[in-house]
This record gives structure tokens, C-alpha cells and sequence, in this order.
């Protein structure tokens, strides 16, 4: 296994795509995930630098579409009941797929999209889920957190159930550029309640889709995210083998923290097996995490899953 670092670390701060490649390098790191926040020229640079360290894998929507007031993974939606959101979607997408076969990568790893939760009266998304549980002290299992929580997952599966439907035909129109390309699509869980798709949407996609260049990409501090907050289980939600890749990213409580391994309470050594059976393990911090905390962080990862420096 090589880990990876996602360009998005620093590449707000770096405009020459050449450094980006260097910094990764001198930080102990053997890949890059290009991140969503990359403009052409930088990623112009790092093409230069494939002879040292490789992509692995591409973060939709790559390059940034010059067209947007800024970068954001969430920009365009492929799960969206509105056919224009989707198209642009679509048209993003692949562009996103295209460059990462330019630069030799496998897998683009895409937020697929929404579920909204607007009522009649009422609103019970994910903050107001997070304020509940602040309310209650921190304790999910609270007679009134969990009957907050109940009615938002019973509305949460009605719409999901809805927009599964529609995310087929997008998804289906997605294929034929990835198998032009030889590229997966990993689709990432989500830090929220809304995040589309879940845990058992994600399952059953891949069962629709076993064959096609569809793969699940688990991000460490969203699944605890949404541990911390009742809304899964703790266990490995995906089939490792169905699995593209994962973000190592931690996390303290309920806030989608991003810190670098082993800063937070995320329990990596119970990752260990599954993250050996992935093609990529990309670190995914914060612009503010420090270098000497990268650099800590890829020693602890190495130390607990019994890694050496691929040479």
C-alpha cells in the first residue's frame, strides 16, 4: 500500500503544482489525490513530477470549473431530481475522468449528492440533529434525542428511496466514460444526514452495479461523524473488496474535523485490515493541520498497520 496526500492541504496556498508534488514527497508520502480545489495550471505542474510520485486517484470536481464562484466537491450534483443539475454534473464529471487518466489515475472519488429534508412545519436535518444531541448532553440514547432522531431517518429513507431512483439513470449515463477511461467512480460517505447516497444506498448500488466501474470510498472521520451521531453503526459499512479507497481523516467529537491521524478518536488500528485490501489510503487534513503533524501522522499510520516506505 502507498499513502497518499489530497492536493487540498495546501494547494489554495501553493499555486506552483510542481512544489505541491515536492512538499508530499519530503513529507514521506508516495502518491497524490488530486483534490477538487486544483486549477489546470497547478495540475500542469504535478504531470511534470509524475517521474517521482504518482496519482492515484482524482477528486471530483478536478480541475476547479473556471466557471464557479469557488472550488467545491459539492457543486454539481449527480443525484439531484433537477435534469439540468444533473447534465452539469455529468459534464464536470467527466472532465474529472479524463484528467485522471491523463495523470495515470484509477479512481475519482465523487459527493453524489443530496437528501433534502424541508417539511411542511419542520426541518430535521443534520444540524438540528446536532443541536438535539448537544442539548442532551452528548448522549444519543436520550428519550428526546432519539425521538428526534427517529422521525428524521424514517423521512430520510422515504426521500432517499426516491432519489435512488433517479441517481440509476445518471449513474448509468456516468459508465460509458469510466469504461472509455478505465476509471472508477467511488462514491464517499458523508459527514451529514443528508448525504447521499448512505450506508445501505451505497449497498445496494453496488449490488445493481456489480460489473461496472462503481465502486464505495470510505472517509474515516465522516464514518465516525455519523457514528457519534446514531446515524450507523460502528463496523467497516461497505465490502472491502467493493471498497476503491479511503480518506484517513480524524476526528474529536461531532464536527467533520479533518486533523490528521491520530490527533482524534478515530480507532485506525481496527482499520487495518480493511485499509490493506484498498488501492488507496489518502490522508485528507485540514489546511491548518501543520506538516510536523503530517509527518507524525504518517509515521503513526505506518507503525500501526505495519507499512514500510515502498521504494
Amino acid at each position: 500500500m502507498k499513502l497518499s496526500l489530497s492536493t487540498n492541504w495546501c494547494s489554495r496556498r501553493t499555486p506552483d503544482g510542481e512544489a505541491i508534488a515536492e512538499k508530499a514527497l519530503e513529507l514521506g508520502f508516495e502518491e497524490l489525490e488530486l483534490g477538487y480545489a486544483l486549477d489546470e495550471s497547478q495540475i500542469a505542474g504535478i504531470r511534470r513530477r509524475l517521474d517521482a510520485i504518482a496519482v492515484g486517484s482524482v477528486h471530483a470536481f478536478c480541475p476547479a470549473p473556471i466557471s464557479a464562484p469557488h472550488a467545491h466537491p459539492e457543486l454539481y450534483r449527480l443525484a439531484d431530481f433537477d435534469e439540468s443539475v444533473v447534465n452539469l454534473a455529468l459534464l464536470h464529471l467527466t472532465k474529472s475522468i479524463e484528467t485522471a487518466a491523463d495523470v495515470g489515475a484509477d479512481t475519482v472519488v465523487l459527493h453524489a449528492g443530496k437528501v433534502h429534508f424541508r417539511g411542511l412545519f419542520d426541518r430535521l436535518d443534520s444540524q438540528r440533529l446536532k443541536t438535539a444531541l448537544l442539548s442532551a448532553g452528548g448522549d444519543r440514547r436520550s428519550v428526546r434525542y432519539m425521538k428526534t432522531l427517529s422521525l428524521a431517518l424514517k423521512r430520510r429513507e422515504k426521500r432517499g428511496l426516491a432519489l435512488l431512483e433517479k441517481f440509476k439513470s445518471a449513474l448509468d449515463a456516468a459508465i460509458p466514460a469510466l469504461e472509455k477511461n478505465s476509471v472508477t467512480l467511488a462514491l464517499e460517505n458523508m459527514p451529514y444526514l443528508e448525504g447521499f447516497p448512505n450506508e445501505g444506498e451505497t449497498a445496494s448500488l453496488l449490488v445493481e452495479f456489480s460489473g461496472a466501474p462503481v465502486k464505495a470510498w470510505f472517509d474515516t472521520g465522516h464514518h465516525l461523524v455519523r457514528v457519534n451521531h446514531g446515524w450507523t453503526r460502528g463496523k467497516f459499512p461497505f465490502p472491502v473488496r467493493m471498497t476503491a479507497g479511503m480518506h484517513l481523516n480524524d476526528v474529536k467529537d461531532l464536527s467533520d474535523d479533518h486533523l490528521a491521524p491520530g490527533d482524534g478518536n478515530v480507532d485506525f488500528a481496527a482499520l487495518s485490515d480493511a485499509a490493506k485490501c484498498a488501492a488507496h489510503a489518502v490522508f485528507e487534513p485540514s489546511a491548518s493541520v501543520s506538516e510536523d503533524s503530517l509527518r507524525r501522522a504518517v509515521r503513526h499510520i505506518r507503525g500501526l498497520w505495519g507499512l514500510t516506505r515502498c521504494r
